[in-house]
């Protein structure tokens, strides 16, 4: 927000005080993730300041054939199929929620989002003897379909905030043409809410690639996840390997946050558009 050229003397020290303010919190919270960038190019065998040179050793040994890898192709493996699965059950039941009225419809909302408020240690508990019951431990099965149930309340909120201005006429002028209820949802309802559809499921993708704590309880030695060997790597042998790992996480973040921003903005030219 711009500064009037009205204001006054109090008002423009108050401006710039704030915007000091503000971005020294920031920085705060930003130069721990920052300072971990240099310790991926050190020369050394231990995470320490200063640098006892440059090296590109870290990233070699990650992108080598080894656990770093096995790990990081488990991850692209299980994130990518959770948050397909998370958008699809998400944005149905989002759907339906905003369409139907029967009772006991805010209890079945808060039972779907009940997994980003509940701790995910009990989480993760309920989930080991579940799917210790039903024989889906140790797979590659069980530890995707953990990580949905872990996704879907992120599409279910966005897609839900995006249908409150979308004009459910538009679904009955559809079926009044003659189109049935799939045809309606893939042509006039989906091109309309994907901006919150795909952001959901940007949240459930990083859900999916960061977690730890529900991975230890599913997954086996040969499921490892990216976050589950750099928790191990931290216990047992902390070593630039893991600032390297880190650092790579960083930039996949930050494009992520990146897109995030665009499908925003896209979304606001669509219901300007529509307006």
């Amino acid at each position: 927000m711009a500064l009037p050229p009205y204001a006054s003397p109090l008002e423009r020290v108050w401006f710039w005080v704030f915007r000091t303010f503000c971005g020294l919190v920031l920085l705060f919270l930003i130069t721990p993730v920052l300072v971990i960038i240099p310790l991926s190019f050190s020369s050394g065998s231990f995470l320490t300041y200063p640098l006892p040179g440059f090296s590109l050793r870290w990233y070699q040994e990650i992108f080598s054939a080894g656990p770093w890898l096995d790990s990081l192709k488990n991850s692209l493996i299980v994130a990518p199929l959770a948050t397909l699965l998370a958008m699809a059950f998400g944005t149905l039941a989002a759907v339906g929620l905003n369409r139907a009225e029967f009772p006991g419809k805010g209890l079945i909302l808060a039972l779907l989002i009940s997994p980003m408020v509940v701790p995910l240690v009990i989480v993760a508990v309920g989930m080991y003897f579940f799917f210790a019951e039903v024989g889906l431990l140790n797979s590659y099965t069980g530890l995707v379909l953990a990580h949905t149930v872990l996704g879907v309340p992120f599409v279910v909120i966005t897609v839900n905030a995006t249908l409150q201005g979308f004009d459910f006429n538009q679904m009955r002028a559809g079926a009044s043409l003659g189109a049935n209820p799939t045809r309606v949802f893939f042509d006039i309802v989906l091109p309309q809410i994907l901006p919150g559809v795909v952001s959901g499921g940007l949240f459930a993708f990083a859900t999916s690639f960061d977690e730890v704590v529900v991975a230890l309880f599913i997954a086996s030695p040969t499921e490892r996840t990216l976050p589950i060997q750099m928790f191990s790597g931290i216990r047992e042998n902390i070593s630039p390997a893991i600032a390297a790992m880190a650092t790579v996480l960083i930039l996949l973040s930050t494009l992520l946050l990146v897109t995030m921003e665009l499908l925003r903005r896209r979304g606001e030219r669509l219901k300007g558009s529509v307006e």
